[in-house]
């Protein structure tokens, strides 16, 4: 499993639009507390949890209804002493439709086993796949991060 990027996947039978229009509504999925654009191609947006987690990505690639990638531009997190661990990394979403399903692949590129960080980032961002996101695209509402003060 060393130098294997983080990944997830997930099947549904909405369509690759629907999923696609899921995706790139984050605060849906991810959290609320995201400030900026989240769905063009340039748009930049910031995440944060108060005091635990904060990032900003920009999107570099949008393809309608197949593939969204994120580029890390800042992050910082209060629990590893190397905050470069997600600065330049991609964050990926490949939309495919197979056998009348449509597929929804996840890949965290860069975010690899030897970081500080993986062991809770990869139990976070399956969560937010497999359960959030999937839900939204399923039953057009996820599980986000509430708003904060």
């Amino acid at each position: 499993m060393n130098n294997q990027d983080l990944s997830a996947s997930i099947e549904v039978k909405q369509s690759p639009k629907q999923a696609f229009d899921a995706v790139t509504n984050v605060r849906g999925w991810w959290s609320e507390n995201i400030e900026g654009g989240t769905s063009k191609l340039n748009d930049e947006f910031t995440y944060e949890v108060k005091n635990l987690h904060r990032c900003t990505m920009r999107l570099i690639e949008v393809i309608p209804n197949q593939k969204i990638v994120w580029l890390v531009l800042d992050n910082y997190f209060s629990f590893v002493k190397d905050q470069n661990e997600w600065k330049g990394t991609k964050v990926i979403f490949e939309i495919s439709e197979q056998n009348g399903k449509t597929q929804v692949h996840f890949t965290h590129q860069g975010l690899v086993p030897g970081h500080e960080c993986y062991e809770i980032c990869s139990e976070a961002w399956t969560g937010y796949i497999t359960g959030s996101l999937s839900d939204l695209i399923t039953a057009g509402k996820g599980q986000p991060n509430p708003k904060e003060n």
